[in-house]
């Protein structure tokens, strides 16, 4: 989802089965802000005889791809970095949708956890069935990537589609239902089956496998350090997102607001983890749950994005102080956890000492934070548990009706107001526990998601797309006031 004035890359193809394609900028296009002047590398050609190889593989570098191509010629500023975000903004007729959802991956004759190997075969096949270019890390495939399309892997082999922007719902659902195809002709020969839920329902940590990617190795070793639930949310949780756009730094100011401050609501509409290891957990969204004591330099409700300084520039100084994760050179990931972005750019990191952060590692840092609501070059809604099929068009559709209509935005921004950074807390703490039940000011939040619920209906019809039906599994759990979880808890009582 990158903006009109951000870099664009094309992919230059190595089809030797060894070489991985390098990103390379179109500088047809200007870079980011025409501040600096950044070097392109290419460190590997194609010949010609290897472009012609149709029958080899195609293999591109192991995510982030870049970090070779684009060599700062001078220091990162703070506005280099604000500038990024801000490159971000596009007009309107230019915004589209951004659809990810994550799975649980189960062998149907034991119910256990896919093992790797298992999923590298997964991979190889859709990769060969489905014509997709495969992603490595060293001698593993750990994703695939089609067009603006990309399959990966969360720590737990937990089973990604990160969707390409599009312009409709019709066309995300569309993508929904081609993708959960592909997987089901692969799988149903291998004995292999998939789950639409939040959080693992039935398998401890300890059963859970890993998967060979560098940047997770970091992080489990350092997630014990930061909070008690880290490692279950790296490898028991699966949750759908949308990322949406934004046209100015007013837009995005208002759509932050308008996300976080109803992220609880709509946590509680797909509310759908209530078992831990085969019993009820006593939550509705266990996987919202995880997230409070998961590492909170890194997460939760952020505050400052209402206060009337907030902005860009509020944002990165809000990013520059989460811990960092790791520093991606020479295809490894180096261990850095806990350091700071702000030394990186006084070339005082201890892990790289006399080494400088270029916008690549900026961009890498950014995909560490895990607030409820997350900018980067477009705004990511992180509240919802993962769940079936119809339902991850209903997510996306919920915050389209809601954040890309001006009135259904604004009515969304009165209605919130008055809520307090006090309030805002209270519901993002209930709301794993009790959903729609929670009580609100004089009532219940069940009646606060009704409202909610009219306006995003009322959006999607002035959006002209006929795409107000993808709300209808909303609509029943508004309705009952039963949420996923609840009628999965029905389901296990009875």
């Amino acid at each position: 989802m990158g903006a009109s004035n951000c870099i664009q890359s094309e992919m230059l193809h190595c089809r030797s089965g060894h070489n991985p394609v390098m990103s390379v900028p179109n500088l047809k296009k200007p870079l980011l802000s025409n501040s600096r002047a950044e070097v392109v590398k290419l460190s590997r050609k194609c010949s010609a005889t290897e472009a012609s190889n149709r029958a080899k593989s195609l293999i591109v570098a192991a995510s982030p791809p870049t970090e070779d191509v684009l060599v700062s010629t001078d220091p990162l500023t703070k506005k280099d970095l604000v500038d990024y975000l801000a490159s971000g903004c596009k007009p309107k007729e230019n915004w589209r949708i951004g659809t990810e959802h994550e799975k649980f991956g189960f062998q149907t004759d034991s119910l256990r956890p896919i093992r790797y190997d298992q999923i590298a075969e997964l991979l190889n096949g859709i990769a060969e069935r489905f014509d997709w270019e495969r992603i490595m890390e060293g001698d593993n495939i750990i994703g695939l990537k089609q067009g603006k399309q990309s399959i990966s892997l969360e720590p737990g082999g937990q089973f990604e589609l990160s969707g390409a922007p599009l312009e409709t719902l019709h066309q995300t659902c569309a993508e929904v239902n081609s993708h959960l195809y592909q997987v089901k002709a692969v799988t149903e020969e291998m004995g292999i089956g998939f789950l639409g839920i939040g959080f693992q329902p039935k398998w401890g940590l300890k059963d859970i496998p890993i998967m060979p990617k560098g940047r997770y190795e970091i992080m489990r070793n350092y997630m014990p350090k930061v909070g008690t639930l880290g490692l279950d949310m790296m490898f028991r949780t699966c949750t759908v997102q949308v990322n949406l756009d934004f046209s100015s730094e007013a837009d995005m100011i208002r759509k932050f607001r308008a996300g976080l401050a109803l992220q609880p609501i709509a946590t509680a509409l797909f509310a759908n983890s209530p078992f831990t290891e085969g019993k009820p957990n006593g939550y509705l969204s266990m996987r919202s749950q995880i997230w409070t004591d998961t590492d909170n330099n890194r997460a939760g409700m952020l505050p400052f994005v209402f206060d009337d300084s907030f902005g860009f520039a509020e944002y990165v100084n809000y990013a520059l102080d989460v811990p960092m994760y790791f520093v991606y050179r020479q295809k490894k990931y180096i261990d850095c956890a806990g350091m700071s972005f702000r030394d990186f750019m006084a070339g005082k990191l201890p892990c790289l000492p006399g080494e400088l952060p270029n916008l690549n590692d900026w961009e890498n840092h950014l995909t560490t934070i895990f607030p409820e609501v997350r900018l980067k070059r477009y705004l990511e809604m992180r509240g919802a548990d993962g769940g079936p099929w119809r339902r991850l068009c209903a997510l996306p559709a919920l915050w389209v009706g809601l954040l890309y209509d001006e009135i259904s935005l604004q009515n969304v921004l009165d209605m919130t107001a008055d809520w307090t950074a006090e309030e805002r807390q209270m519901l993002r703490n209930k709301v794993p526990k009790s959903g729609l039940k929670t009580a609100f000011r004089d009532g219940l939040l069940k009646h606060v998601a009704q409202d909610v619920l009219k306006l995003a209906k009322e959006g999607l019809e002035r959006r002209g797309f006929k795409e107000v039906g993808f709300l209808n599994e909303v609509t029943e759990v508004v309705r009952t006031g039963v949420t996923p979880a609840e009628r999965l808890l029905d389901l296990y009582h009875e």
